[in-house]
């Protein structure tokens, strides 16, 4: 049973002697009460049902809000790693290529040393061959030396020759 605006509104009741007639303004009455029952049932559980929907698409958006608050440290975390890797990278580098200066100095240094060290020995050696040869030749001077051992010193001197076109 269902009662509608426009059937209220044309409900007409019969007369009686003191006014309407109280039965059927009762039964009306008795109708409505129903009806509103109903409505007011169905309302509440209409509300309800929007009270169950709107704290779920609450809990839905403070989902999605952690959600993305989540997403962005988790991007802001990367970006942070990438940047201190980056850095990390940049002071690596640049200490390999301190440490690669500092050999290659080293070994620039150390090169020019044995060059002077092996330019040092050349005079050296010059400077003995002159001493040797002058010794050997005021030995010869002072020595009467007879025609074998004669030989011998010349043996010497090209000895001392072949020491000469060595170097």
């Amino acid at each position: 049973m269902s009662l509608s605006k426009i059937d209220l509104l044309n409900k007409k009741f019969s007369k009686s002697l003191f006014g309407y007639s109280k039965s059927e303004v009762d039964q009306l009455l008795t109708e409505l009460a129903e009806v509103l029952g109903v409505t007011a049932d169905e309302k509440k559980q209409l509300l309800k049902k929007v009270d169950r929907r709107e704290s779920t698409i609450s809990e839905f958006r403070q989902r999605e809000e952690t959600l993305r608050d989540t997403l962005m440290t988790t991007q802001k975390m990367i970006d942070d790693l990438k940047t201190t890797a980056r850095k990390e990278a940049e002071l690596i580098i640049n200490e390999a290529h301190s440490r690669a200066e500092v050999i290659l100095q080293q070994a620039h240094n150390r090169l020019a040393q044995i060059h002077e060290d092996i330019n040092e020995l050349k005079r050296q050696r010059t400077r003995f061959e002159v001493e040797l040869k002058a010794v050997l030749e005021s030995h010869l001077k002072t020595l009467e030396i007879s025609s074998p051992e004669l030989e011998k010193v010349e043996a010497i001197e090209a000895k001392l020759k072949f020491f000469k076109k060595a170097k």
